[in-house]
């Protein structure tokens, strides 16, 4: 594995190329609606997790679901579920609220991905489906050859967020 910010020499015309949602998107609708989004706050990557959670398989292509992980005040978990709920095509609601150990992740101090989450007193952990889950499935499914993005460097567009919500 190796990182690069240029891939057209590896590029071949038997290659396809896929866009992956990013709840990223969500992210300004969660402030806008006054949802503390901590790891934006701090400058920090938002925390991501593999899980015990098998993919649906298909064919050789199956792995672990990855997540990310927002920590979010009780009070507020209703609102952040209604406001990602409206982004359906960026990963949407969360797909689970609260105890990580029941997503086999044993240490939330220490994701897989992106850097430690940042929680405060009342904060529920809150966990969406993530972007990273093809890299995952990828490396689990042993293809020799793959081209991603790395965790938490989407890919940025001129659209506007505000485009993605149903």
């Amino acid at each position: 594995m190796e990182e690069r910010s240029e891939v057209t020499e590896q590029w071949t015309d038997d290659m396809v190329a896929f866009l992956i949602g990013c709840s990223f998107t969500f992210e300004h609708a969660l402030v806008e609606a006054g949802v503390p989004v901590r790891h934006l706050t701090a400058g920090r990557n938002v925390p991501m997790y593999r899980t015990h959670i098998a993919s649906r398989a298909a064919d050789v292509m199956h792995g672990p679901i990855v997540v990310s992980m927002r920590a979010i005040p009780a009070s507020q978990v209703a609102t952040a579920v209604q406001v990602t709920s409206r982004y359906p095509t960026m990963h949407g609601a969360p797909l689970h609220i609260g105890d990580p150990a029941s997503l086999g992740i044993a240490d939330l101090a220490s994701p897989d991905y992106g850097d430690a989450p940042l929680i405060e007193d009342g904060d529920v952990p809150v966990f969406w489906g993530c972007g990273v889950t093809p890299q995952a499935i990828a490396v689990a499914a042993g293809l020799p050859f793959a081209i991603s993005h790395a965790p938490g460097k989407m890919m940025i567009t001129d659209v506007a967020d505000k485009f993605w919500a149903a």
